[in-house]
């Protein structure tokens, strides 16, 4: 039997994309509006949870949703041209263009503030599935028909075994290479620069 089309999936903040200079400018805005000072390094230094869970605990409760709202409204105006891509995602994703195959970005990010970072930057995506996290990236995955999830993040890792694809792991967020095999990943790699390889020796084992 023939093996089933290459579908890839990635993540978006802190694997095709250093997040943090956009999402530290969106604080420093809010802060300001907001009279908050907010411990911008701390709060950037793990990115990949959901906003709000990022603001809590700086802000009181009731406060939480709708700062959540006005920062994905200051979010165009100062987080996307500040924001490039991680080293080896163009190159990650032409792999996989090369292989035949579809690139399905699944992110927690709200979807028109991804739209503006793929367009802006020129990734190479067919599908762009926002504001999902964690088990529920897993319902996109397999919509799609993905077999493989790249992702920066122990979530990242829940969502490819609960969708069971195959779970690559890099480290350029902020989970390390031990969070990462405890979350059940399959395959660590230091950057998106190691994927091409990678790749291709997982499609030549595919037969």
């Amino acid at each position: 039997m023939p093996a089933s089309p290459l579908v890839v999936g990635f993540d978006l903040d802190m694997t095709l994309i250093d997040t943090v200079p956009g999402f530290a400018a969106v604080l420093g805005a809010l802060g300001a509006e907001l009279g908050v000072d907010f411990p911008v390094a701390e709060m950037t230094a793990r990115l990949g949870p959901p906003l709000e869970s990022v603001l809590a605990g700086h802000l009181d409760e009731d406060a939480i949703g709708p700062a959540g709202d006005r920062f994905r409204e200051l979010y165009p105006d100062h987080a996307i041209d500040s924001v490039p891509v991680l080293p080896g995602a163009h190159a990650a994703l032409a792999a996989v263009r090369r292989h035949g195959g579809r690139v399905v970005v699944v992110t927690g990010k709200f979807p028109r503030n991804a739209e503006l970072h793929v367009t802006h930057l020129g990734l190479d995506v067919d599908v762009l599935e926002g504001w999902v996290w964690g088990l529920g990236k897993a319902d996109a995955l397999v919509r799609e028909g993905a077999g493989v999830y790249v992702g920066d993040h122990v979530h990242d890792v829940e969502g490819a075994l609960a969708a069971g694809v195959l779970s690559v792991s890099v480290l350029t967020g902020g989970c390390t290479r031990e969070e990462l095999l405890d979350a059940g990943t399959h395959v660590v790699l230091d950057d998106l620069r190691g994927f091409p390889q990678w790749l291709d020796e997982h499609v030549a084992s595919r037969g």
